[in-house]
């Protein structure tokens, strides 16, 4: 199973690079999909023991939530907050693509220096997962669209779950469960944010809350 390892991660590391140059929000939804249903695959891909029911069922709510609810759900509010494109973050998309570069590069370096234990895949997956995790961080950091920022935490989540899958083959159920059902409930919640912040400001720009008042500072002096 090494071989399919090694090209399960390869594509993830091409996914990470393509959301970083992408603005269509449609385009990076659909690419963060196929790096759920690829890191929800993973469970089965790493075994070399026979598959269990245990990891089909672990794959199959992995690869449901991921590749298909949470894409759902942001879609719809995509179509409610009349937003299609990432049009001026805070960091350029070429610069962010060799950002996501350099993210690898310093993944390998730091995965070198760790106490890996031996294995025919770990050597390669556990720098692509670290640098999956920074690159959620900084979608998160450097856009400015709530929902660009939720997937940013969705690449992140990504990154962590592939994190687990490889190296704690023998994850108990309820850990990885678990680490669904939290991921599960954060988009839910940022949902309903990003309806809100919609609703009331008709935009899901968050760096332009910070410009918030209160609006009884902008009267005229001697209004009641």
């Amino acid at each position: 199973m090494s071989g399919s390892v090694d090209v399960f991660m390869f594509v993830i590391v091409i996914l990470n690079l393509a959301i970083l140059s992408s603005s269509r929000l449609a385009d990076c939804i659909h690419i963060v999909a196929l790096q759920g249903v690829l890191v929800g695959l993973l469970s089965l891909v790493v075994q070399d023991s026979a598959i269990t029911f245990r990891l089909i069922l672990i794959a199959a709510v992995a690869v449901a939530l991921k590749g298909v609810i949470f894409p759902r759900l942001l879609f719809k509010a995509i179509r409610e907050a009349d937003v299609g494109r990432e049009v001026q973050p805070i960091v350029s998309y070429p610069i962010s693509t060799l950002a996501g570069t350099l993210f690898f590069a310093v993944s390998l370096w730091i995965s070198s220096r760790l106490p890996i234990p031996e294995s025919r895949f770990l050597h390669f997956a556990i720098p692509v997962t670290f640098s999956s995790i920074l690159v959620g961080l900084f979608i998160i950091v450097t856009r400015v669209k709530a929902l660009t920022q939720v997937l940013g935490y969705l690449v992140l989540e990504n990154g962590i779950y592939a994190f687990g899958v490889v190296l704690l083959v023998e994850n108990p159920v309820l850990v990885e469960f678990g680490m669904l059902l939290d991921v599960f409930v954060a988009v839910f919640v940022m949902g309903i944010i990003i309806f809100h912040i919609n609703r009331e400001f008709d935009h899901i720009d968050t760096h332009l809350l910070s410009r918030l008042e209160d609006w009884r500072s902008r009267r005229p002096e001697g209004e009641a």
